[in-house]
């Protein structure tokens, strides 16, 4: 046997799918697992607990959530929580996916970046109304935006002070407080 390390996502790919099949279920069946994902994200193993074999990681994290570990799903979460903690866009995975040689579209990133974030695997940042970026890291956090660049820097959450919260409305509660920062580099 190969050691996983010296696989391509490619044939790492082959191997998968030729051992799942697909079915309707596996594409849509993120709806019924996204509400039970919410309750069993809370009782997940934490990341810290990852054997460092990322296709069993991977396979682990969407399991522990309730979703299937399709091949999409898990071609898209080896690319995204495999290499630490980051910021992406549907667009950059995409990009990455297609350079890996995963056959994905686009619509299939968009919904499986929002399946992932729904049972809690990511966090969804908004910086402008036509940019959204998925963070892997979903602890509390928030962001430096450096423009011109379109990247995103974490400021850990002591860092920021958030003054008086407002009382939300009858029959609703803060979810969370998003602080993003925007930076731009100093003319000379």
């Amino acid at each position: 046997m190969v050691p996983l390390s010296q696989l391509s996502l490619a044939s790492v790919l082959v191997r998968v799918v030729s051992r799942e099949s697909l079915s309707l279920d596996s594409i849509s069946g993120h709806r019924g697992a996204a509400k039970r994902g919410a309750e069993r994200v809370a009782s997940a193993a934490p990341r810290s607990a990852l054997t460092g074999c990322p296709w069993r990681d991977v396979k682990s994290m969407l399991r522990d959530v309730g979703l299937r570990p399709t091949r999409q799903r898990m071609a898209l979460g080896w690319i995204l929580f495999g290499k630490g903690d980051r910021h992406v866009t549907a667009e950059m995975l995409y990009e990455e996916a297609t350079k890996a040689k995963v056959p994905v579209s686009l619509a299939t990133v968009y919904n499986t970046l929002h399946q992932f974030t729904d049972v809690g695997l990511l966090r969804q940042v908004a910086v402008d109304g036509s940019k959204t970026y998925f963070d892997t890291n979903v602890s509390q956090h928030h962001h430096f935006f450096v423009e011109g660049e379109n990247d995103l820097l974490d400021i850990p959450d002591a860092d920021v002070v958030v003054g008086r919260t407002p009382i939300p409305p009858e029959g609703y509660e803060v979810a969370r407080i998003d602080v993003v920062v925007r930076l731009r580099r100093k003319a000379r």
